[in-house]
């Protein structure tokens, strides 16, 4: 009796699993809407297109990517936080969903509330050099 394993071939490992027959023809893309003309801006346009977006942009194809370092506590929050999401409301997110979330957040709350928002208040909190400012 051999030892040896027995398994499946090339041909088998790369054979075709769809049926051709079945597969739909390819249908032509929707036309996309008119874009209705912008008006003048007063520098903020970046800032309001931020606001169309109040939502991350979830598990979708990223073509920009950042880097982020962040501190053993906070990475021990964040993931607490994404364990939480799991048990108690049953959504399933991975660290970039989450910070993208966040970010979203953040940036609307920004639009919305400029000076009085959550982003500014903290930022005055936080020196230029990321400690914190003696008052």
């Amino acid at each position: 009796m051999s030892r040896r394993a027995s398994l499946p071939g090339a041909s088998e490992l790369f054979r075709i699993t769809s049926n051709p027959a079945l597969d739909l023809p390819p249908q032509a893309p929707p036309e996309p809407p008119a874009e209705k003309p912008k008006p003048a801006s007063d520098g903020r346009a970046e800032q309001l297109s931020r606001s169309a977006a109040p939502h991350g942009s979830g598990r979708t194809k990223h073509d920009a990517k950042i880097t982020v370092y962040v501190s053993g506590d906070e990475l021990v929050a964040m993931e607490q936080a994404r364990l939480t999401l799991r048990a108690k409301h049953d959504l399933v997110v991975d660290r970039g969903r989450l910070v993208r979330e966040a970010v979203a957040v953040l940036l609307a709350d920004f639009d919305q509330n400029g000076e009085e928002s959550v982003l500014v208040q903290r930022l005055r909190v936080v020196g230029s050099d990321g400690g914190e400012t003696e008052g």
